[in-house]
């Protein structure tokens, strides 16, 4: 891999690669906000030759964790990246992939391999074929609930992969986390799963704040306004409080600049006008919490500072296109497919 991490972003429009700075407050609100619930994880071996696919899993991301060896990281569209030794992958949405030993290798599902429980989070899977017993690959895997909190409306903006070579500059204390998960995955010492489990939040975590930190150089939208200090502040606000019907001069005084100036400013950088943003903001809280937490209409409702159900549901409809019962029905139907 490359000394400087590569983000690999699906921008409306494309969009120039980059680094932009964010304000400490905002990056110390997101790591704060983030939660990793529902944690899932499996120790892999793998043979010399294997194939292993992952199915989508909208609302649950997915962290690898690559100890021994190497593969190759093919995602949905068909783009392949190659990982070695060390490597770490966060992928924030949830989208299909597949590792592989080789880019023409044909994959397996990985719940089609029976998983040894190493604890009440982690599962030991062996891939490794009878001939050749000896794992030519070793990594640890694992599927978790992504919550940004009150931040969720950045989630969007995460790449789809995002790849963490330890020993960039980017990541001055990720090597010590995976040297530490690479020993315990091999030496399987007491207690290993769980110290595994913790590790893998921790480096998550991490991979979330490079991101942040270095970013993608979108000329415009919301990255653009998150690197604008005229911008960040009113950003900041709208999604600590989303639940706040905010004013334009509300919004400018958390700038610190007119009116005029601030609404002009934010126009012309993501686009649209303040509250629409706004407002387009909460419907996306909303199909979350409806979607993934499962709350009652009535409770997103109230959560988003709306007097009535039924004034929540024409914004919702209004902004999305669907009635928000629709979320729900969504939600349970994947439920119940899984």
């Amino acid at each position: 891999m490359t000394e400087s991490p590569q983000y690999l972003t699906r921008t409306p429009g494309g969009g120039v690669k980059g680094q932009f700075a964010l304000s400490s407050d905002l990056i110390s609100e997101l790591l704060t906000s983030m939660r990793l619930r529902g944690v899932r994880y499996r120790r892999v071996h793998a043979g010399p030759r294997f194939g292993l696919h992952f199915d989508a899993k909208p609302g649950r991301a997915s962290f690898h964790f690559l100890a021994v060896g190497s593969a190759v990281l093919r995602t949905e569209d068909g783009t392949v990246h190659e990982l070695s030794a060390g490597d770490a992958v966060f992928m924030p949405h949830g989208e299909s992939h597949q590792l592989l030993s080789g880019p023409d290798i044909r994959a397996r599902g990985i719940d089609s391999f029976d998983a040894v429980p190493l604890s009440d989070t982690v599962g030991a899977v062996d891939a490794c074929p009878s001939a050749d017993p000896t794992p030519s690959a070793i990594f640890f895997n694992g599927s978790m609930e992504f919550d940004l909190g009150g931040m969720q409306g950045l989630s969007p903006l995460m790449p789809d992969v995002m790849l963490a070579d330890a020993e960039g500059a980017r990541y001055p204390g990720l090597m010590p986390i995976l040297t530490s998960m690479r020993r315990e995955v091999c030496s399987a010492r007491v207690g290993f799963a769980g110290i595994l489990a913790r590790l893998a939040e921790v480096a998550a975590a991490m991979i979330v704040r490079g991101w942040i930190e270095c970013g993608c150089d979108n000329s415009s939208g919301l990255v653009a306004a998150l690197r604008d200090p005229r911008l960040a502040s009113a950003i900041l606000a709208l999604h600590r409080q989303p639940g706040h019907h905010w004013t334009v001069a509300e919004l400018a005084a958390e700038c610190k600049v007119s009116r005029s100036v601030f609404a002009d400013r934010f126009q012309t950088t993501i686009g649209m006008p303040p509250l629409r943003y706004a407002t387009e903001l909460r419907m996306v809280l909303a199909g979350q919490w409806l979607a993934q937490d499962t709350l009652p209409i009535e409770s997103v409702a109230q959560r988003l500072g709306y007097t009535s159900q039924a004034a929540f549901s024409r914004a919702f409809k209004r902004v999305t296109g669907r009635p928000p019962g629709a979320s729900r029905v969504t939600a349970r139907s994947r439920v119940e497919g899984d």
